[in-house]
């Protein structure tokens, strides 16, 4: 008589569920800093000084992470600084 044996159930160990993630957003040539600000308000509904404040630390850090959560939401938004032109990346958060 065959053994039946039960099917994986797909359940990944190596990173946890709720572990949140980072938008981070890199300093590039091309960008005005004014026009990375206005993206960081459009995109993220942040006040003009939470904006400019970003935007600073972009320029003069060379990156800055502008959100931490969910993974799905985390990629939502690096596709819209895509969008703009903006070089961003995901960075799964400490």
């Amino acid at each position: 008589m065959p053994t039946i044996t039960a099917p994986e159930t797909g359940v990944r160990t190596d990173v946890a569920l709720g572990t949140p993630w980072n938008v981070v957003v890199h300093n590039d040539p091309v960008n005005l800093m004014s026009y990375v600000a206005f993206v960081l308000k459009k995109i993220f509904g942040y006040p003009d000084q939470e904006a400019e404040r970003l935007m600073l630390q972009v320029h003069r850090e060379g990156r800055s992470i502008v959100w931490t959560g969910a993974r799905e939401r985390a990629e939502h938004f690096v596709r819209e600084l895509h969008g703009h032109q903006l070089m961003a990346t995901l960075q799964q958060a400490d």
